[in-house]
This record gives structure tokens, sequence and C-alpha cells, in this order.
């Protein structure tokens, strides 16, 4: 199985902004961005440096691929999967990869962060409708339960990072029952309901091209 083994802080200060990929850490003042704004190495610190067309498409691809934690392959057959959906392009994109069930997984607090969220599916730690799947990028539909076994309940770590969704709050487009570890994917987000911070149309114009 391929993996990114790229150090996760340095994914956040490439792109600029936090991507929220260290669980707690994020979310303190250790986090990397907070404390070293500028991108990592040598040259970091440049100032001025203009950026291309083509260049602010690759960076927005990039960041949306290190969101999601998805390899360049994978997302390629996904922005596929969205050109032949109906509706715009890029608002299929970004709800295909909000359909995925690890993105779904850590929405409702079953892992810090997506990553953490992949490991529990992967370890086969969640059913969906009452089965056990442990495909990260198995597509959750609307009305879908997505429920922790009943064996992973006891771990620290995932009732820490329950307990730290359920404060921060849930999206609109799952419900979560905290006691029970488990929620329901209500509907597909809408475009208005995701981040503004991306730019889907750029990564469009890059594939486009």
């Amino acid at each position: 199985m391929a993996r990114n083994l790229d150090a996760k802080c340095r994914k956040c200060r490439r792109e600029g902004e936090k991507l929220f990929l260290k669980a707690e850490k994020c979310f303190t003042e250790k986090c990397a961005v907070e404390r070293r704004a500028y991108a990592p190495g040598q040259h970091g610190q440049k100032k001025n440096s203009r950026q291309s067309e083509y260049g602010g498409q690759l960076r927005e691809k990039q960041k949306l691929r290190r969101i999601y934690g998805v390899l360049e392959g994978q997302f390629r057959l996904t922005y596929k999967r969205a050109e032949k959906a109906r509706g715009i392009t890029g608002e299929s994109l970004l709800q295909i990869l909000e359909s995925r069930l690890d993105n779904v997984a850590y929405r409702m607090g079953f892992g810090g962060s997506r990553a953490e969220a992949r490991q529990t599916v992967r370890h086969n730690g969640v059913l969906v409708n009452g089965k056990r799947v442990n495909i990260p990028s198995y597509t959750v539909k609307p009305g879908d339960v997505v429920e922790v076994v009943e064996a992973a309940k006891n771990q620290l770590r995932l009732k820490s990072s329950l307990a730290a969704a359920e404060q921060r709050g849930f999206p609109e487009w799952i419900d979560v029952d905290t006691k029970g570890f488990k929620g329901t994917f209500k509907a597909v987000p809408q475009r208005s309901e995701l981040p503004a911070t991306i730019n889907e149309h750029l990564v469009v114009e890059l594939y486009s091209k």
C-alpha cells in the first residue's frame, strides 16, 4: 500500500495555512504554522517570490490532496469521477472527497485527524450499516450509519478525539450519537458548507489544460 510519509507540519507550512493534519496539536500554540508562518526549506523566508498562473493551480491541487490525504493517482481518478457527475465539476470533486469513509469518520470524531480516522478504518474499527468496511475510499451515501466497533470504543485516543470534536461542533450534514459512538451521514454537503479557503476552480483549470 502506497503511503505519503512526508512530515505533516512541513505540508501545512508549504501551503501557508493549517491543513489540520496533526489532530489536537493544530489547535494549540505548538502548531508549526503559528510558530513559523513561512515555507520550509533554505529559501522559505524569501520575500517577493512570484508565482505563475500554473504555479497557483498546482499549489491548490496539492493543498486539496494533502487536506484529504489522497495520493496523486487516486486524486486523478477522483477528478474523473467528478467530471462525469452531474453539476459543477469542482463542487462534485469536493463532495466525493467529503463522502469518503475516512473523511466521514474524521468528521464524526472517530479520529483526531483524517490520518487517524483512516487508520481506524484500515484496522477494521468501523461499521457501515452494521457491516465491517476497511476501505478508506469507500463512498458513504446519505442515510448510511457509521459506527465504531465495540472493541474500539474503550480506546482512550478515540474517546479523546470524539470529545474534542463534540466540543468544536459537528457539521450540519452529519448527526452524531457520541454516547453510542455512531453517526448518520444525513446528506452530501453543499459547497457553502465547506471551507471557503479551498479554491476548487483552480484545480479544474489545471486538469482542463
